[in-house]
Parts: structure tokens; C-alpha cells; sequence
């Protein structure tokens, strides 16, 4: 059963229950018969964080079209928490490692944060979810996590809830400022691993002065180090990230 290719249904689209017949997205059919080489009869998994995850026999299959007749559950939904990846957008390839990447380490949303520093202003909300959904469909988690809208800095900490943490990754700030407990490990250790933070991650060239001043003004805003070297934005969030999962 685990070799079955699994797919993303839309919770939007139709309902996963037993008997169903569901129309393949865009994109699926070619994947199943061109790529994977499977054919009507075959089986694939199905999921969605509504429905959980169900066995489907593929009913047809044509050159950019499809069906899916919905067979027996095969794991109940359950609640993914995780999270928030607050980062500057990056270069396309960069981008699209962070969402990748993020997806597999279970963050629960991405939210593109503009700063002074920011190098590009263009974001493919369709480019990420079809990242994020390939990455899900993967890594099989049941949820894929949701994408927000751009946002400045100086909004996205007036909109923050205070009882919620953020962690800034500030190069070897934190380790200066709070010593072991300015670390990853060291805040997880004694927040519990229920709490789910904001991880802010900057831009290349790091924050600007202004933005870290006005990072320490908000009581929220916990400063930890990635390490003693100075590391590259992607590389920065998927450390960050797989440190408090681990």
C-alpha cells in the first residue's frame, strides 16, 4: 500500500467517501499515465486534512483527463499543528527550496514578510501551493500549509498576537544577548513542545538596523542564534525550522 503514489484532493472540490467518483485535477492524469505509467484499475492514495487518507482505484484515464473512484479510508484526519515560516522572499530557486523544504519540516503556514532589505517583490502564490502540495504528497502529511498574502515587517508585528512567540533569527544575536537559552533548542526546552511559534527569518544581508531595533520593542520577540556561522536566508530557515521539530 505504501508504494501507491498518493495524491492531494481538494477539500474544495468533493467530498473523499466511499463510492465516489472524483474528476482528476490539473495535471494528475498526465502525472498517472505518463509519468508513473499506471492505468485504469490501479490504485492511489487520496488525502486531504478534511477527509483524512483513502484508497482510490483510478476508474479512467486518458491523455489530460481522469477519474477516480473512491474505495476505503486508510487513516482518519487528524490535526497537523506546526509552525509559521515568516521569511523574506528570495530568488525563484531559493524560494522555492524554503517552501519545499518547509512543507517536509510540517509549518503549518508560510507567510512572506517585506523588508528593507527584501530582493525581490514578486510572489507565485500558485508556484508555492503546487510546491507545497507536491512536497505533502511526498512527505505524506495530510494538510497543506496555507500561504499568506505579503506583508511588511512594521504591519506584521502590529498584527501579532502578543501571547504567541516569534523567534527572529538574528545572526549569533541571540547566544549574546540570553546566552543557551538564546538558541533554539534552548527556548524549545522551556516553552514544551506544544507551544507553535513564528519562525522570522530575514532577507540576504540580514535585517536592517532599524528592523532590529524595532524587533526588540515587542515584548513577543525572541532573538535566538542559528549558530556561530553566518548562514545563507534558505539555509537559515530550514536549520531553524528542523531545530525546533527535532
Amino acid at each position: 500500500m505504501q508504494d501507491l503514489p498518493r495524491l492531494h484532493a481538494s477539500p474544495q472540490h468533493a467530498e473523499l467517501a466511499s463510492g465516489a467518483v472524483l474528476p482528476m485535477a490539473d495535471g494528475q492524469a498526465h502525472y498517472l499515465g505518463h509519468v508513473l505509467r499506471r492505468q485504469p484499475g490501479d490504485g492511489v492514495r487520496l488525502f486531504n486534512d478534511r477527509d483524512g487518507e483513502w484508497l482510490a482505484i483510478i476508474d479512467a484515464l486518458r491523455k489530460d483527463r481522469g477519474s477516480l473512484r473512491v474505495a476505503e479510508p486508510l487513516r482518519a484526519p487528524a490535526a497537523e499543528p506546526g509552525p509559521t515560516l515568516l521569511f523574506a522572499p528570495l530568488k525563484r530557486d531559493a524560494t522555492d527550496l524554503v517552501v519545499r523544504m518547509a512543507t517536509e519540516l510540517g509549518v503549518a503556514a508560510l507567510q512572506p514578510v517585506m523588508t528593507e532589505r527584501t530582493n525581490t517583490a514578486r510572489i507565485n502564490a500558485e508556484r508555492w501551493l503546487a510546491i507545497a502540495t507536491e512536497a505533502a504528497e511526498q512527505c505524506e502529511r495530510l494538510s497543506i500549509p496555507a500561504i499568506g498574502a505579503p506583508v511588511r515587517l512594521p504591519d506584521l508585528l502590529g498584527a501579532w498576537e502578543a501571547e504567541r512567540p516569534l523567534l527572529a533569527a538574528i545572526e549569533r544575536a541571540g547566544q549574546r544577548e540570553a546566552g543557551p537559552a538564546g538558541t533554539i533548542a534552548g527556548w524549545r526546552a522551556g516553552a514544551g513542545p506544544s507551544v507553535q511559534p513564528g519562525l522570522l527569518v530575514g532577507p540576504e544581508g540580514g535585517f536592517s538596523p532599524a528592523e532590529l531595533a524595532f524587533l526588540r520593542t515587542r515584548a513577543f520577540v525572541v532573538t535566538v542564534s542559528l549558530g556561530r556561522l553566518i548562514l545563507r536566508a534558505e539555509t537559515a530557515a530550514i536549520a531553524g525550522l528542523a531545530a525546533l521539530q527535532s
